[in-house]
Parts: structure tokens; C-alpha cells; sequence
């Protein structure tokens, strides 16, 4: 599977997922749909609209990729995961199926969720993209809205090594006629969406052209938001349950996509958004997202991973001013991991580790690059080993951060 092996387990073609959904007799024509990609933001972005959905009292499917701690994360209707027996009945029903198609993991995941989805009868289902957007198994659907984040380098390997090529993959999810939504706007690769719209004739919505997002702070268990609307004030201290101030960049496009989804006949008011916001963890059981795990001393985890996300992670913990941060920091074997460590101050401590799939990069190897890097710190064989150490190296006044790899905050023993 992609997601722990990397490039080997990408197929570039959707005759696998039409011949699998093909033989379950087409489940995701069986309900309404919102389709989301991008390269950072989407988990986020996909986990706030069905909480938002889900307060406005709609039975929501939510399919999301990679998990964290158990596959089931990935399914969830109003929040709850599927159950391992249904999993396993799955698997079983549809093994001969299975040995003449070949699917790939993603694949077959990707036929579970539809089938649960619409055996659950949900009323709508948020949909994200596991990889690109063109070709992703996910892509068979049509939405009733398309929300792209934004667009960073990432899987270069996969999708293109320019930003416009990228983003071309992406906008593949826009749909003949279906109105799409583009979170943040990008000089480099607007006209790629603009083009694209105009082939499929959508409408296409630039979210943050329309709402104005500024962060003021966090306080407790959620961070607040003040939106505007056309430069005037719309939702005033908006609080939300995911702490990073990087959310401020994937809200305009969820706020785009709901008054879409209005449009088109859905009741949202006001009070749904901020309910489904403050209480998207609880609503969805999202984690990892700028997830503060303890107090002295502090200690915050996150699943950014690219030059984008890691740029995100450490603007936020320089305006901490903490004491000293002590940075657990692992990585997998196909990312610009050069780049990316340039990007980290050296007056930090690390602990460098390795996380326990095929896809990770050899911590001795993390290591040497780090070296050469000017970064200060040590190599452990495991996540916990270097958390163990970072835990007895800081001081009740500093900073515990874990992260680089979605999979070094999966290992992590509080989640």
C-alpha cells in the first residue's frame, strides 16, 4: 500500500476501483458527495465540513487516508468507525473478486467505504483524495462540489516536479458542471484551475478572494477565528477544536464549499458551522493536527510533512518563544529531506528516529543529512526511544515537538 511502501503500490489507472464498484453494483452513486484534495490541509479541511454537516443533523460519511493508530479511522459514519468484523466480512465476501481484479490495498478500501456508505443510506459523504486527484481510486465520483486546498511540492516522483503539473493532477477531481472550490490562491498554478473549470464549465470559487480568515490566538482546547466576508465581519471569535493557526488557510475554502452545499439545497446556518468547528475532534476523531499532548513540559505533535506543512510547523513554534524545543523528528525515504531540513533552526535539540514501516528513512541516514544540515542532536532506533529521551533532556518551561512524518506521530504512545 502507498502509504508505507511509497511509489510501488501506485497505480496509475482507474480500471481497478470502476471493476471493483462495477461488481458491488456502483455503491457511490448511492449518495451525495464532496470530493476534497490538495496537497496540505485536506484531512482538516474534509474533517471540519462533516462536522459541520453533522451538526446540521446530516448522516455523514467521512473517508479519509492514512490513519494514525487502526485502519477503521479511515470509515466513519457521523464519527463512528467502521467495525473490524464488517472489515473482515468484507474481505471475505468478495475474495474471489478480489483474486480477479488484483486491486491494490487503497483500492479495496476505497470499494469498502463506498459500500458502507451506502448501505449506512448517509445523506452525504466528504471524500478525500489519498494521492494526487486524476487517478486517485476516489475519482470515480461525482460531487456535488469539488474543494481543492492548495498546492505544494510533494510525491513529485508521482504528480509532476513544477507546481503547475501538480496542480493539474489535482484539478482533475473538477467534474463536468460541478462547482469548484480553490482554498487558497496561488499565482503559479490559478490558471491551471481556471483552464480546467472552463473545459468542464464549473464554477470556480477562489475561497480566500471571498473570506478573509485572521488568527487571534488559542486559548484552552481551541483556537479562535475572526472571518470576513467580503472584507466585512462575518463569524466573530469563531473557535475551533484544531489548533494550528495554519487552519486559518484551509478555512475559506470549507466556508466556500458550505455556502455552496447551501445553495444547492443543504440547511447550514450559522450555529452548525460554529458547533461542527468547535467540536471537529469530537465530531470526527481527528488527531495529530498541532494536537497539544501534554503541559511542562509542553508537548504538541504534528502530521506536517512537506516543505509546505514544516514551514507551517515551525513559524508556530518560533512565535511560542519557547525556552528550548526539543524536536522528535522522523521522516520517509521520498521527500526533498535536504530541503526540508534546512527549514528547521539549529538551535534546537533532535532526536532523530525512524518509524517502523518500509517506506521510513534509516535514521542513520536522517542523521548524516541532519549533520550536514548544521543540526545539533542524536539518532534513536524507534519513535518511543526518542521521545523517551526528549521527555528526560527538557525542562518543565520548554518544548516537546513530534513530528515530520504523519507515521512518527502514529507511533506515538498517548494517541
Amino acid at each position: 500500500m502507498f502509504h508505507r511502501i511509497g511509489n510501488a503500490a501506485f497505480k496509475k489507472s482507474l480500471d481497478n476501483i470502476i471493476a471493483l464498484t462495477q461488481a458491488l453494483d456502483n455503491p457511490q452513486q448511492h449518495f451525495k458527495t464532496v470530493h476534497v484534495a490538495g496537497t496540505n490541509g485536506k484531512g482538516s479541511s474534509s474533517s471540519m465540513l462533516s462536522a459541520v454537516l453533522q451538526a446540521a443533523g446530516y448522516k455523514t460519511g467521512l473517508y479519509t487516508s492514512p490513519h494514525l493508530k487502526d485502519f477503521t479511522e479511515r470509515i466513519r459514519v457521523n464519527g463512528e468507525m467502521i467495525s473490524k468484523e464488517k472489515v473482515a466480512q468484507f474481505t471475505e465476501r468478495h475474495q474471489a473478486l478480489f483474486e480477479q481484479v488484483k486491486p491494490s490495498f487503497f483500492e479495496m478500501t476505497v470499494a469498502l467505504a463506498f459500500e458502507h456508505f451506502a448501505q449506512e443510506q448517509v445523506d452525504i459523504a466528504v471524500i478525500e483524495v489519498g494521492l494526487g486527484g486524476r487517478l486517485d481510486s476516489t475519482n470515480i465520483i461525482t460531487p456535488l462540489v469539488s474543494l481543492i486546498t492548495n498546492i505544494g511540492l510533494d510525491h513529485q516522483s508521482l504528480l509532476g516536479n513544477t507546481l503547475p503539473e501538480i496542480a493539474q493532477e489535482k484539478a482533475g477531481i473538477i467534474k463536468p458542471g460541478v462547482p469548484a472550490v480553490v482554498s487558497l490562491t496561488q499565482p503559479a498554478v490559478s490558471a491551471v484551475f481556471e483552464k480546467k473549470a472552463a473545459e468542464t464549465q464549473s464554477t470556480l470559487v477562489f475561497a480566500d478572494q471571498v473570506y478573509q480568515v485572521e488568527a487571534k490566538g488559542i486559548s484552552g482546547l481551541h483556537s479562535s477565528f475572526e472571518v470576513y466576508f467580503n472584507q466585512e465581519l462575518l463569524l466573530g471569535d469563531l473557535k475551533l477544536s484544531l489548533l494550528g493557526n495554519y487552519q486559518k488557510f484551509n478555512l475559506p475554502g470549507v466556508l466556500a464549499t458550505v455556502e455552496e452545499l447551501r445553495r444547492q439545497g443543504f440547511v447550514i446556518s450559522a450555529d452548525h458551522v460554529r458547533e461542527g468547528l468547535e467540536k471537529v475532534q469530537e465530531f470526527t476523531g481527528l488527531q495529530g493536527r498541532w494536537q497539544v499532548l501534554a503541559q511542562e513540559p509542553l508537548t504538541i505533535c504534528d502530521t506536517g510533512h512537506n516543505i509546505d506543512g514544516i514551514t507551517h510547523v515551525v513559524k508556530q513554534l518560533l512565535a511560542l518563544r519557547p525556552k528550548q524545543v526539543h524536536f522528535v523528528f522522523g521522516a520517509v525515504n521520498d521527500k526533498d529531506i535536504q530541503s526540508v531540513l534546512r527549514l528547521l533552526p539549529v538551535s534546537y535539540r533532535y532526536y532523530f528516529c525512524e518509524a517502523q514501516i518500509p517506506r521510513a528513512l534509516p535514521v542513520q541516514q536522517l542523521w548524516e543529512e541532519a549533520q550536514f544540515a548544521g543540526l545539533k542532536g542524536a539518532a534513536y532506533p524507534t519513535v518511543q526511544d526518542a521521545i523517551l529521551s526528549a521527555k528526560a533532556h527538557a525542562q518543565p518551561d520548554e518544548v516537546i515537538f513530534i513530528g515530520g512524518s504523519t507515521f512518527v506521530v502514529a507511533e506515538i504512545p498517548e494517541l
